[in-house]
């Protein structure tokens, strides 16, 4: 019997393939995230134009960018934060924030390769979010049963998933 591709055993390492929305700038990432959770902060909400947005931060070298054009991404600063903005030069679309030392990665969970027939990211198990960050500036309630908290996981407080900050 053939291994499920996007169920592989625990002791597989997950590889993830990634691209901007037209395909032009994309990138592959290797085993699990430092983290995996659910941003609602102010700036997420902003550039995104969302509510929240998955993020997942790896470290720089478990990052390879696999494009062949190699002007396809932009580079671009923001005043309000030390991290550099990479989109891609065609779409626009942001591809991920590089860290001000260059040694982390914030990649967006929607751009990862989904299952063809399920629509369900490959490898889902190894990078669902496991909590929701910065939930005090959330645009609405989430009911889930992930823990919620004022600002970074584990470092801030836990908030009840009734009360508004």
């Amino acid at each position: 019997m053939a291994d499920n591709p996007t169920n592989p055993k625990p002791s597989q390492a997950a590889s993830f393939h990634a691209s901007c929305f037209c395909g032009k700038a994309s990138f592959e990432v290797e085993g699990k995230p430092l983290f995996s959770l659910y941003c609602h902060c102010t700036r997420c909400q902003r550039i995104h134009g969302s509510p929240f947005v998955h993020i997942l931060h790896y470290n720089s070298k478990a990052l390879t960018w696999n494009h062949t054009d190699p002007n396809a991404l932009l580079a671009k600063s923001h005043p309000h934060t030390e991290w550099k903005e990479w989109r891609c030069k065609s779409c626009l679309g942001i591809v991920g924030n590089e860290s001000p030392a260059g040694d982390r990665w914030s990649l967006k969970g929607a751009l990862f390769r989904r299952d063809a027939v399920s629509g369900v990211i490959e490898n889902w198990h190894f990078i669902r979010p496991t909590g929701h960050i910065f939930y005090d500036t959330r645009m609405l309630d989430v009911n889930d049963d992930l823990p919620k908290w004022e600002s970074m996981e584990g470092t801030s407080k836990r908030l009840d998933t009734d009360t508004r900050a």
